[in-house]
């Protein structure tokens, strides 16, 4: 049975504000930076595929080929992660970050990039970009007390939502002036990351580090044990799994749905450009519902729009229903991501940060190919409206899965989260 720390090892970089967290801001600085350089690949490397294959079909291929190394790396990354020295793995994912998308750069810029090339560079980049997702979540927790875990959250939905709103953009732009030149932006961003990361002074790594004598399947073992033992992260991965399907599925068929209608270009971007101010806001109010209201109702209040805009969306057959559902279902996603993650960060402990972290997002990973395979299935067979009701049924389901959890409901506010810190492994 889980026993309960009630004297915590870890000392979390402890200041009045995050805006005086030196560590923090450099950290997510970096981060900020690296996502929108992504951002920026993303939107440009099936342009580039297809240019440079001068095939459709070609280019699905390489994009696809360009997120096998996310599934490939999460696990071991998080286990790495767990064992080494984060500061450093994030120094050497920066350093070959800036060698790929340099390398990548010169090639396309001196026209010898091939296919190929470009597929297996890609793989590599996907990889980099798994291991230092974990590893970064995880020195966030050091940085950052239990406290403020709550706003740290929220301003990390905040600055994803930034960087898919400027992404695209940025990514035209660039692309317009020279096919090669998001493949340099990519660069530049990975080098600010190593940058700012050779400026963090504190640890990013508990003082009891995970047994260096245990294997990495033990290690890796381990992290499932410890994901699958504690409730509110067990219901978490379920849930998560269901409420990304539903939402990527809305997206994928409103998307196509448009398209097949003849919609212009520039409306059916807007969707998503709405959706991303949306979430904006959201991470904005995030900090202080956080702060105010206890974490586990927050986040089942929160959740209750999002299933109420997908059946919306359902029953509207208009570009301006969808827009405006669009909003509901969006804007309180931040406060409920941050009251529910800030509070399975504050209650694993440091060695088992990276492991926690890489186990729950496999759970949305692995579902994230589904959406819009089913999407288009669904189109194809029974229309727009019962496309999307299917998907609001997934994410009513996930919902009341959710709202049903004792765990979840018994979440308090963040000066309460220190107190529930989960004691690993559990004594017997």
């Amino acid at each position: 049975m889980l026993s309960i720390m009630t004297d915590s090892t870890t000392t979390a970089h402890s200041t009045s504000t995050l805006w005086r967290n030196t560590p923090y801001l450099l950290l997510m600085t970096g981060k900020t930076g690296q996502l929108l350089g992504n951002g920026v690949a993303v939107f440009a490397v099936p342009l580039i595929a297809y240019g440079i294959t001068g095939s459709l079909f070609w280019a699905g291929v390489i994009a696809a080929i360009s997120e096998i190394g996310v599934l490939v790396a999460t696990l071991p990354a998080g286990v790495i992660a767990d064992r080494v020295d984060r500061r450093r793995i994030l120094l050497v994912c920066s350093v070959l970050g800036v060698v790929i998308w340099l390398g990548l750069w010169w090639a396309d810029a001196a026209g010898v990039l091939n296919g190929w090339e470009l597929a297996i560079a890609l793989l590599v980049a996907s990889g980099i970009a798994a291991f230092s997702a974990p590893t970064e979540a995880a020195g966030i927790r050091y940085v950052v007390s239990s406290e403020q875990l709550g706003s740290a959250m929220a301003a990390m939905q905040g600055r994803g939502a930034v960087a898919s709103l400027l992404a695209s953009p940025i990514g035209g732009l660039l692309y317009g002036l020279s096919r090669a030149l998001p493949f340099l932006a990519s660069a530049v961003t990975y080098a600010l990351a190593g940058v700012t990361t050779l400026f963090v002074r504190v640890p990013l790594n508990d003082r009891r580090r995970a047994d260096d004598s245990q294997s990495a399947i033990a290690s890796l073992t381990e992290g499932f044990r410890f994901v699958l033992t504690v409730p509110v992260i067990r219901t978490g991965i379920g849930v998560f799994a269901m409420l990304n399907l539903a939402f990527g599925g809305v997206i994928v068929a409103i998307n196509l749905h448009l398209v097949a209608t003849r919609t212009a270009p520039l409306l059916i971007a807007l969707i998503d450009v709405i959706s991303g101010v949306a979430m904006l806001v959201g991470a904005v109010i995030a900090p202080s519902l956080v702060k105010r209201f206890r974490g586990g109702p927050l986040a089942v209040i929160c959740l209750a729009p999002s299933v109420v805009g997908a059946f919306g969306m359902a029953l509207v057959t208009n570009y301006t229903g969808y827009a405006v559902l669009t909003v509901v279902m969006t804007l309180f996603i931040p406060p409920a991501n941050a009251a529910l993650l800030g509070y399975v960060s504050a209650i694993t402990p440091q060695n088992m940060q990276a492991r926690m972290n890489s186990v729950v997002s496999l759970s949305w990973t692995l579902v994230a190919p589904i959406a819009p395979l089913l999407g288009g299935i669904l189109l194809s067979t029974v229309g727009v409206g019962w496309t999307l009701a299917v998907f609001a049924t997934v994410l009513l389901l996930g919902f009341l899965a959710f709202a049903a959890n004792r765990a979840v409901r018994s979440i308090g506010r963040p000066d309460t989260w220190d107190a529930d810190l989960v004691a690993w492994p559990p004594s017997a």
